[in-house]
């Protein structure tokens, strides 16, 4: 069985244990239409347009 030669720190292990570093952020585009970001190949939040058709008919 493998055993540690040497004791690893608090800081390293602690390092690699987190799932910060794992994370990224979110694909975001401008939504043509009305300038909201969204992400790409969606149908805008705001809007309700997707590549130039309207697919949900959002109430003002």
């Amino acid at each position: 069985m493998a055993v540690p030669k040497r004791k690893l720190s608090k800081a390293r292990r602690d390092k690699r244990r987190s799932n910060v570093w794992k994370l990224q952020a979110p694909a975001l585009c401008v939504c043509p239409n009305c300038g909201e970001f969204k992400a790409p190949h969606k149908v805008c939040g705001n809007c309700g347009m997707y590549r130039g058709r309207q697919v949900i008919v959002k109430e003002a």
